[in-house]
């Protein structure tokens, strides 16, 4: 997926260790939705923060800030159970901010296998939201 000028300017602030990060994630969540084929997917801004939006999935999210400046965040809709099921699949593999976020030190390996499941989820969550640990 071709990047737009505004979702380049976005990356763009990042400072250049952050940017490089952020922009792997991306590439990550691009890498499951074409291997999900899932149809119509968006790259915009919501909420100033780069999102991944189509009709069938849920949305993602990610950002940093300067206000916890070791750690990034990926974020999924708070009124869904993918928190729920990721801690309970993941309860390691990742540190959780409530029930809106996976919450990764800047310094730290990404768990590939467990962390492009949770996006494979969110991207299928309305065609498996009605099963136990969504399929699990």
């Amino acid at each position: 997926m071709d990047m737009s000028p505004l979702m380049q300017k976005k990356f763009d602030s990042y400072p250049t260790h952050i940017r490089l990060i952020l922009l792997n994630i991306r590439d990550i969540i691009l890498q499951v939705a074409d291997r999900e084929q899932v149809a119509g997917l968006e790259e915009t801004l919501k909420w100033g923060q780069p999102s991944y939006i189509a009709k069938s999935a849920s949305s993602i999210r990610i950002d940093w800030s300067h206000q916890d400046p070791g750690h990034y965040r990926i974020y999924f809709i708070c009124n869904t159970t993918l928190l729920s099921t990721f801690r309970e699949l993941y309860p390691t593999s990742f540190h959780y901010e409530k029930n809106r976020a996976i919450v990764l030190a800047l310094t730290a390996d990404i768990p590939l296998a467990a962390f492009t499941h949770c996006i494979s989820m969110a991207f299928n969550y309305h065609k498996i939201k009605h099963l136990p640990l969504l399929g699990n």
